[in-house]
């Protein structure tokens, strides 16, 4: 269900435990980059495992004003791409989607290859600290692209055949290994990316490359070295399952001394998260179909946490994990090593009766970037505390998954304002929560779910 409008807001009586099964589908750090990757084929994609989400629902939109049919498979949750018809897109249609997500700067390098030419609009996203596109853009131009700034946005050109170039990304960034991987596939000669991202999604994304018949090798150094080809055909691909919806979903049963599985869940790709979940005293119980995650009584325990690359603890699962920190029984301590942003939700917290306090210093860890830049990006969480309902206004994604899970763990009631932006990364977040037994409603009375 989405909510938009004036149904925006949302009340949530705190306090009772969530108990019972959700289901999460493919990653949304995946799904819309296989659909980009759909673009550079010669024959149709068939993409199962997919979420109802926004970001979903974005870039099926782009890839349709660009010629490509979009349809649903026989099963649900599948899509079939067919890229047969490729074209350039009317200007203004690509820029009423500006604004609304960041994935259409991956769009680059499969229209260069495609169409010679590309019209990226104004890009969207979640506001939690610098995420330059700027990089991507040199990327680009290092394989021969040249990028003109226009209104709403930037018109790039391939004179030539793009070509193979030898990347150094200053830090792993996902966004701009992607990048590289998407443009460097058709360009001629080899292309060496150091430095580079190594995320599940990452791999999940080269293997669906190396379907549509991609050469790409992955050295444990943190290099890729992708060796183009002439042309690609299409894939068919299960899509992993988003372990950061599922560690939310975890941290929420920790929070609310509930117990909740989650169908879907996948050890491999959580291995550092539940390491650090048993450590705070949660308990999970893994199977073939998902993991049960629930709070097994007594007192949690206070951590050290640093966020970090994979294979670190993620920055998207630092958030909601906070929210149970603030239950556990001393001093813990959060170093955000990824975004320099990220810890402003915690403001919201302190309001409804946590004690957080941060700091422009590296604690608990090692130094990192943002520790000589005054940025806010150290905590000290001291509990355990109770928490109380309160007016929480979601500031992105994951710390809005956050102010949710808050508001489910405080006595009385909370407004929540700004759930459209849940839909982004959780499908069916509202209709998750019926199902484990959450009490909410809209303001005007009637049933959310």
């Amino acid at each position: 269900m989405t909510v938009t409008g004036i149904d925006d807001v949302l009340l949530v009586h705190g306090g009772t435990p969530l108990e019972g099964e959700i289901r999460v589908r493919g990653a949304k750090n995946l799904v819309p980059k296989a659909m980009v990757a759909a673009l550079l084929g010669s024959a149709p994609s068939r993409l199962r495992n997919v979420p109802d989400i926004r970001d979903v629902r974005v870039v099926r939109g782009l890839l349709q004003l660009h010629g490509v049919t979009v349809r649903p498979g026989e099963e649900p949750g599948e899509l079939i791409l067919d890229p047969s018809h490729v074209e350039s897109a009317n200007v203004a249609d690509i820029d009423a989607h500006a604004g609304s997500s960041r994935i259409p700067i991956l769009f680059c390098g499969p229209l260069l290859h495609r169409l010679g030419h590309a019209f990226i609009p104004g890009l969207g996203g979640c506001d939690i600290g610098g995420r330059p596109i700027d990089f991507h853009f040199e990327v680009l131009r290092q394989f021969g692209a040249t990028i003109e700034k226009r209104e709403g946005g930037q018109y790039l050109e391939a004179p030539q055949r793009l070509r193979g170039t030898k990347i150094r990304l200053p830090y792993p960034s996902v966004g701009a290994t992607e990048q590289v991987l998407l443009t460097a596939v058709l360009a001629e000669g080899v292309t060496e990316l150091s430095n580079a991202a190594v995320e599940p999604e990452i791999e999940d994304l080269i293997c669906v490359l190396q379907k549509m018949g991609a050469i790409i090798a992955m050295d444990t150094d943190r290099t890729i070295r992708i060796t183009g080809v002439d042309s690609l055909g299409g894939y068919n691909h299960h899509a992993l399952s988003d372990r950061l919806e599922a560690a939310s979903w975890a941290s929420a049963a920790l929070a609310t001394e509930g117990n909740v599985y989650v169908r879907g869940a996948q050890q491999r790709s959580m291995m550092t998260f539940l390491n650090t979940y048993r450590k705070v005293g949660g308990a999970f119980e893994i199977d073939d179909e998902g993991i049960r995650f629930w709070h097994p009584g007594g007192s949690l325990n206070a951590i050290a946490l640093e966020t970090d690359v994979h294979p670190g603890f993620q920055t998207d699962w630092q958030q909601p994990l906070v929210v149970a920190l603030t239950q556990a029984a001393g001093l813990s301590i959060v170093h955000e090593t990824v975004y320099e942003s990220r810890l402003g939700f915690t403001s919201a917290l302190n309001q409804m009766g946590a004690h957080i306090q941060l700091y422009r210093e590296c604690l608990g860890g090692s130094d990192c970037r943002f520790g000589q830049r005054n940025f806010l990006h150290s905590a000290v969480v001291s509990g355990p505390t109770k928490l109380q309902g309160a007016d929480l206004v979601i500031p992105d994604l994951r710390g809005g998954f956050s102010y949710l899970i808050a508001a489910l763990a405080a006595q009385g009631t909370s407004r929540v304002h700004g759930i459209d932006l849940i839909n982004r990364g959780y499908e069916n977040f509202m209709d998750k929560l019926q199902e484990l037994g959450a009490k909410v409603e809209l303001p005007n009375g009637r049933t959310a779910l």
